[in-house]
C-alpha cells in the first residue's frame, strides 16, 4: 500500500478525496436539472394511476416528481392530517393536473379502482404494513426507506411481492444514480482490487428536540390511524411530525433515516447479503431530551472476507476533509469515495491518493419505478424490494445490538484481543469527536452492544431470545403484518 501505513491510509483517503470530489461534483451538477424534466407525452389510457400516501414531508417530493412524468396520473392523496391536502392540491393545480381524490384511511384508498400504484412516504412504522396491504389489494408499490420498521417485515414484503405478482421498488434512490451504479460496477470488476472494507458516514447535525408534555390531538388529525401498528400512547408533538424518527415505536434513529442510504451503498459495494455478525455502540450525548435513539453510533458488520463499518454523528462536527455524508470503499489497490447521498459524482483513487477515475450522472428513481410498472418486468427495477429489505435489515441489526447492550464507562478499556482494528479505530474517532464536543468523557458512559452472531439463511440470532424478540413487534390489531404470506 505504497509507503502509507494502514492507519494513515484510512486517514489519508479523506484528505486527498476532498479536492477531487469538489471538482467532480461541479462537473456533474447539470444532471440534477435534467432528471426533473417532463417525460414524453403518453395517452390517457396508458398512464399509471398513482396514489401518494403520506404528505407531510417526503411525500411532497414524491408528488413533485410524479407531476413531471406524463406517464402518471395522480389520482389520489392519503394522509391522516387534513392540513396536508391543500398544499398537495395546489401542487397539482400549478402543474395543470386535475384535483386528486382525498383519503384519510389507506384501506378506503386501496378500494379505489383508479389506483394502479401507491407511493408510500409515511413514518417508518407504517412502511411495511402499507406496502403489504397495497400489494394484497393488487397495487404496485414504491415504498420509502427503510422499507421496514423491524427486520422480519422486509422479508414479508418480498414474499408478498412474489405471491401477489406486484412491482415493488425500495426508496433508496442512489440505485438509480448512474454515477453510483457505474462506480459500483467498477468496484465489482476489480477496479480497486479486493474489497475489504466499506465505510458509511452519516455526519448530520441533529439538534435537541427538547421536552414536551403530552397534549390533545391537533384538529384534523386521525391519531389512531397514525399510530397504526404501534402501541397506544398519548399524543405528543415530540412523537409526531418528523421527531418520530427518534422514538423506537415509530422510527429507527438516524442509521435508519439518513443512514440507510449510505448503508445500502456500503452493502452494494461489498456485494453481500446479510452479515455473519454485528456489534454496535453509542448513546444520546450533548443534551437531554425526549429522544430515545442514539445521536452518536458506531456499527460493525462482519463477513468472511470483508466488513462494513458505519458511523453516525448527530452533534456538530467538521467534515472529514470534505466528506460529511457518504461512503468510502477500500480495496487492495485503491479506494472509491461517494461524497454524499445526493452527489452526482463519485471518484476513484489509487493507493497513493491519485485520482484515477470519475463517475457522473443523475437519475430518477420514481421514473424507474413507473417504467417497471409499465413493462411488468421485475428486472427493470433499480432497487427491488429484496435489496431494500437487506439494506434496511443492516440498520435493524445495528440497532438490535445497541438496544441489547449494557452501559460502559468511557474510562474502561474498549479494545480487546479480538477487537477488529477497524472497529477499534472507529471507537477512537468516536471518543475524539465527543471530546471535541466539549464533553467530559471520564464522567460519561456509552451503551456497548454485544457481538451478535447472525444466521443470514434464516434471518435470526439462533438461540439468543432477547435479540430475536427485536426482529419483530407485537402489532396492534387490526394493523398487523402477518407472520406468513
Amino acid at each position: 500500500m505504497s509507503s502509507l501505513t494502514r492507519r494513515s491510509f484510512l486517514e489519508h483517503t479523506l484528505a486527498v478525496a476532498a479536492a477531487g470530489l469538489a471538482a467532480a461534483e461541479r462537473a456533474g451538477g447539470a444532471d440534477q436539472e435534467r432528471q426533473n424534466q417532463p417525460t414524453k407525452e403518453s395517452s390517457a389510457n396508458e398512464r399509471v394511476g398513482v396514489a401518494i400516501i403520506g404528505l407531510h414531508g417526503r411525500g411532497n417530493d414524491h408528488l413533485d416528481s410524479y407531476t413531471f412524468d406524463d406517464r402518471v396520473r395522480i389520482v389520489a392523496l392519503c394522509d391522516i392530517d387534513q392540513s396536508t391536502f391543500a398544499r398537495a392540491q395546489r401542487t397539482l393545480a400549478n402543474r395543470s393536473r386535475p384535483k386528486a381524490t382525498q383519503y384519510s384511511d389507506i384501506r378506503k384508498l386501496l378500494e379505489d379502482k383508479s389506483v394502479d400504484a401507491v407511493s408510500i412516504a409515511t413514518p417508518n412504522h407504517w412502511h411495511a404494513l402499507a406496502a403489504f396491504w397495497a400489494m394484497q389489494a393488487g397495487k404496485d408499490v414504491y415504498v420509502e426507506k427503510p422499507v421496514s420498521h423491524e427486520l422480519k417485515e422486509g422479508r414479508r414484503l418480498e414474499q408478498a411481492r412474489v405471491k401477489f405478482n406486484r412491482i415493488c421498488q425500495a426508496g433508496t434512490q442512489s440505485r438509480s444514480n448512474p454515477a453510483h451504479s457505474q462506480a459500483i460496477q467498477y468496484i465489482h470488476d476489480g477496479g480497486i482490487g479486493k474489497v475489504r472494507l466499506a465505510r458509511g458516514l452519516c455526519y448530520k447535525l441533529r439538534n435537541s428536540i427538547g421536552h414536551f408534555a403530552d397534549s390533545e390531538v391537533p384538529p384534523g388529525v386521525d391519531y389512531d390511524l397514525w399510530l397504526g401498528p404501534a402501541p397506544v400512547r398519548p399524543f405528543n408533538k415530540n412523537r409526531f411530525h418528523y421527531n418520530w424518527h427518534w422514538n423506537w415505536d415509530y422510527g429507527n434513529g438516524d442509521i435508519g433515516n439518513q443512514g440507510i442510504h449510505q448503508m445500502d451503498i456500503a452493502r452494494w459495494a461489498v456485494n453481500k447479503g446479510l452479515p455473519d455478525a454485528v456489534v454496535s455502540l453509542g448513546g444520546r450525548f450533548g443534551y437531554e431530551d425526549d429522544g430515545q435513539t442514539p445521536n452518536t453510533q458506531v456499527a460493525y458488520f462482519e463477513y468472511p472476507d470483508a466488513a462494513v463499518l458505519f458511523e453516525v454523528r448527530g452533534l456538530k462536527t467538521p467534515p472529514s476533509n470534505g466528506v460529511m455524508v457518504g461512503n468510502i470503499v477500500y480495496g487492495s489497490e485503491g479506494f472509491v469515495v461517494f461524497a454524499n447521498e445526493d452527489s452526482k459524482a463519485v471518484v476513484a483513487f489509487d493507493p497513493s491518493g491519485k485520482q484515477v477515475k470519475t463517475f457522473h450522472g443523475g437519475g430518477n428513481h420514481f421514473s424507474n419505478f413507473v417504467s417497471a410498472v409499465q413493462s411488468r418486468k421485475q428486472s427493470d427495477l433499480n432497487c427491488p424490494i429484496l435489496e431494500g429489505h437487506l439494506s434496511s435489515a443492516m440498520c435493524h441489526l445495528a440497532n438490535i445490538s445497541y438496544r441489547t447492550g449494557e452501559m460502559r464507562a468511557f474510562n474502561a478499556p474498549f479494545v480487546g484481543p479480538t477487537t477488529p482494528i477497524d472497529l477499534a479505530e472507529a471507537f477512537g474517532r468516536y471518543e475524539q469527536h465527543l471530546a471535541d464536543s466539549a464533553l467530559s468523557l471520564k464522567e460519561m458512559s456509552y451503551q456497548l452492544g454485544p457481538r451478535l452472531p447472525f444466521d443470514a439463511k434464516v434471518e435470526n440470532f439462533g438461540s439468543n431470545a432477547r435479540a430475536n424478540a427485536l426482529l419483530t413487534r407485537e402489532y396492534r390489531r387490526p394493523f398487523v403484518v402477518p407472520d406468513t404470506v
